[in-house]
């Protein structure tokens, strides 16, 4: 059998997993979390928060390791389900995510897919250094970016789901863009997805 869609992305956090991974690192403080959804819901840049978040919060590589098993507890309903049955449809399966790589790795891992996330830099004591600044998932348009890089060296159709506003940038470099609302139900994307879904393995029919 071969997939209506070869290549299919997926956001992670508020997507495939319930968390927003870098709210969790903040501790539940008020701004980080203003923040985080200001940019989910297209208020402001993620230029504009990226950085500043992670020096409010200076994560230790202890709290980004606890944060992969946070990651791992807290698939959404249908979210491991619709990932196997992408790939043992034929699909290639990438997870974009401006979230941190070391604490996705163990997510990706267990999912058996591709993972393009920001790399934190740590001291050789584990304290907060910096990120990647050449990523371009830390700023606009950056999940575009990889998905473009990602199907300039594979062939076929592509599909995009993700919950929020810098997901939705990329819908120009894919063929279907699937707006997910399951964790958090953002209007433009719901206004904007070529299909909007609320349970993650309603997308199969779609896809494969």
């Amino acid at each position: 059998m071969t997939p209506k869609y070869r290549l299919v992305f997926f956001d992670v956090d508020s997507t495939l997993v319930t968390i927003e991974g870098i709210d969790i690192l903040g501790a539940g403080n008020p701004e980080i979390a203003r923040l985080t959804e200001a940019a989910m819901n297209g208020e402001v840049s993620l230029d504009d928060v990226y950085a500043r978040r992670l020096e409010m919060i200076r994560p230790t590589r202890d709290a980004s390791e606890a944060l992969a098993q946070r990651y791992l507890d807290s698939i959404v309903p249908g979210g491991e389900e619709a990932i196997h049955a992408l790939r043992d449809a034929g699909c290639i399966v990438h997870l974009v995510t401006a979230g941190i790589e070391q604490a996705l790795v163990p997510l990706a891992t267990k999912l058996g897919v591709a993972l393009h996330a920001v790399r934190l830099h740590f001291s050789d004591t584990g304290e907060y250094h910096d990120f990647d600044r050449n990523s371009p998932l830390t700023r606009a348009r950056g999940k575009e970016i990889i998905v473009r890089d990602v199907r300039a060296r594979t062939k076929g159709k592509a599909a995009f789901i993700g919950d929020g506003a810098s997901d939705l940038e990329a819908k120009p470099a894919v063929d279907l863009f699937i707006g997910f609302g399951g964790v958090h139900m953002r209007p433009r994307v719901r206004e904007n997805a070529d299909v909007f879904v609320t349970r993650l393995d309603d997308i199969l029919p779609y896809l494969i």
